[in-house]
């Protein structure tokens, strides 16, 4: 047999137990013993290049797996895919039972299972190794590889029972593990293990330990990839926390330069409450002690006004803006006087904060309104004085030249023509915050209405236009009353015409005034035609008529038209003490028409004319009606 047929049991790749056929054949048939020595020397050559065609396959293989798992590390998207395709690698190419990665656990001061491939075992799995207990743990202490022929039996490692019943339940004999590093540092290991006794050569020492480092630069890409993220993710917010602050600033200054160009233009509180709106959303109202300054959004609710109180009292300790629910209050002060108490009702939910530069805007409108109120303060007592040297001049009586007077009342915007009501207040703050605060309402009221103002200790003089004294008296003491947050008794006299001396009318105000007091009715505003007898005795005038009238007019309307005698019949009523049989006797009727007159008189009278106060003011009407009549 010549030597060709080597040849072509290496072309088709032969088992290396057919390369003894062509030897043993030959010894069969009597060859000589040239031709054994000869084929004797071919097969060990062909042997040789069999072999050094399995070594290059085999490390041709190795080569592409190690590209395969450099790709992947290129191409890196999910470290726990990356790991588990090095493992199966591992596993394939050492033609090992089973293959596995630990990691070490800083923390801990152990290494961990990291990834499995070929184990069977759920202990195997789960398995921690302290660092230098068993093969693991020394080559993950030391950071050298190591390998066990026989690990069970194996005295070079420190055995544990956790460890080796985890390997025992695996069925593991042979076991490589090579260390997983970072520069100088060891961060796991690799391993490749066989169910039965297996020597690894040098060659596979050395494949593991390519794989362990590819796998290690995946770790750490890994790794720094997470960072990046993270960094970029921080670096994110923090933009978008930067742009969002630069967003605020520039809307708090916006909102800054334009509350401070409506003070300029002279605009009023209600003007910066809807840039306060605009900016922050919800409902704002303005608080002057307990009244209402002004309001945008809605009408506060009473529950907010006693809650928005209470808030004021601790904004005033903080000089910050607090909160309760859905209400935000800050507030503006000089010294201990509170000049603007400015709350914000959130249009979100009550659990709602405001941002600090929101606060700030807040914070400043409140100041921006406090300035202004000073502001109208101060232009209210310049043009008070003005206004008030006249109502002075008007209550003394001194008219030296009628025309300078009405030249005078026109500059402050007062018609000397037109009809005015002359009002005298008394209110009870006592302190100079709330003198200073009742004299700036007055100032405002008076040049509101287009009237004169003067102030007198706790006592305010309004002339105001009208021709209802005890409709503008009501209305002065309630909104005096809300601005102080205290009680304010108005007396009222007049019509009058702007420049007639008022001395008579400004003592009949006061004496209404002193009369509201002492009936007790403290906080209210009437005239003396509203007074009832008490006003026919202080008026100045004794407008008997009128008083005859504001008691008796219906009843005597109806009379007048109808030709009846309700009046006749009511004084005789009265006459006779309330009696109706008596009532009866004397006008010569009977007690039923008595009762129909009665009941018609109740019509025109209204409910409650029997009731003492007003019975007295009806005989005292039917007593002055007689006199008039006789």
């Amino acid at each position: 047999m010549s030597l060709e047929f080597f040849l072509e049991l290496l072309a088709r790749e032969a088992p290396a137990v057919e390369f003894e056929a062509p030897v043993l054949e030959a010894r069969a048939a009597g060859a000589s013993p040239e031709t054994l020595e000869r084929l004797e020397h071919g097969k060990r050559i062909a042997l040789q290049i069999r072999a050094t065609l399995e070594r290059r396959a085999r490390r041709e293989a190795e080569l592409a797996a190690l590209f395969e798992t450099a790709s992947d590390l290129a191409g890196l998207r999910d470290l726990d895919a990356v790991l588990e395709a090095i493992v199966r690698r591992a596993r394939r190419l050492l033609h090992a039972d089973v293959s596995y990665m630990t990691l070490n656990d800083d923390e801990r001061g152990d290494t961990y299972m990291r990834v499995t491939d070929g184990s069977v075992s759920a202990a195997f799995r789960a398995l921690r190794l302290p660092l230098g207990a068993g093969l693991g743990g020394l080559v993950a202490q030391t950071g050298m590889p190591y390998t066990s022929g026989s690990y069970l039996s194996d005295d070079q490692f420190r055995h544990t029972t956790e460890i080796d019943t985890a390997v025992a339940e695996e069925g593991l004999v042979s076991i490589l593990g090579v260390p997983m590093r970072l520069g100088s540092r060891s961060i796991g290991v690799l391993f490749a293990a066989h169910r039965t006794d297996h020597p690894f050569a040098k060659e596979e020492v050395a494949l593991l330990s390519s794989l362990a480092a590819y796998a290690a630069v995946a770790i750490d890409n890994a790794r720094l990839l997470a960072e990046t993220r993270a960094a970029l993710e921080e670096l994110s917010a923090a933009n978008e926390v930067i742009r969002a602050r630069g967003d605020a600033v520039e809307r708090a200054a916006q909102a800054h330069d334009r509350m401070a160009d409506l003070v300029v233009r002279g605009a009023g509180v209600a003007d910066i409450c809807r840039v306060v709106v605009d900016v922050l959303g919800g409902t704002v109202f303005v608080l002057e002690g307990d009244a209402v300054l002004a309001s945008v959004g809605g009408e506060p609710d009473p529950a907010d006004l006693a809650i928005a109180a209470d808030l004021a009292a601790a904004s005033r300790t903080t000089g910050r803006t607090v909160s309760r629910g859905a209400l935000r209050v800050a507030t503006a002060t000089a010294g201990a006087e509170t000049l603007c108490t400015l709350v914000l009702r959130c249009a979100g939910e009550p659990s709602d904060t405001l941002s600090d530069i929101d606060q700030r805007i807040l914070e400043r409108a409140a100041i921006v309104i406090a300035l202004l109120r000073l502001i109208q303060r101060s232009v209210a007592e310049a043009e008070g004085r003005v206004r008030g040297d006249l109502l002075r001049d008007l209550l003394d009586g001194r008219m030296i030249d009628r025309q300078t007077m009405a030249d005078r009342a026109r500059r402050v915007g007062v018609e000397p023509g037109d009809r005015h009501v002359l009002v005298v207040v008394r209110h009870d703050a006592d302190d100079e915050t709330g003198r200073r605060r009742a004299a700036f309402w007055a100032a405002s009221h008076a040049t509101a209405h287009h009237g004169l103002f003067q102030v007198q200790g706790a006592e305010i003089i309004l002339l105001l236009p009208g021709e209802d004294p005890g409709e503008t008296a009501r209305g002065v003491a309630r909104e005096l009353g809300q601005s102080l947050g205290a009680p304010a008794t108005a007396g009222a006299a007049g019509p009058v015409t702007a420049l007639e001396p008022l001395t008579a009318c400004y003592e009949e105000a006061k004496r209404c005034a002193d009369a509201l007091l002492a009936l007790g009715r403290r906080g209210t505003g009437a005239g003396a035609r509203e007074l009832g007898f008490v006003g026919l005795l202080i008026g100045h005038d004794n407008d008997v008529t009128g008083f005859v009238e504001s008691a008796l007019g219906p009843v005597l309307d109806y009379d007048a038209k109808r030709g009846t005698e309700l009046v006749a019949t009511l004084d005789a009523y009265f006459g006779c003490g309330g009696a109706l049989s008596k009532t009866a006797a004397r006008l010569h009727i009977h007690t039923n028409t008595v009762t129909q007159r009665l009941e018609r008189v109740g019509r025109l009278l209204g409910p409650g004319w029997q009731e003492p106060e007003r019975a007295l003011e009806l005989q005292l009407a039917l007593r002055l009606h007689r006199l008039r009549l006789e």
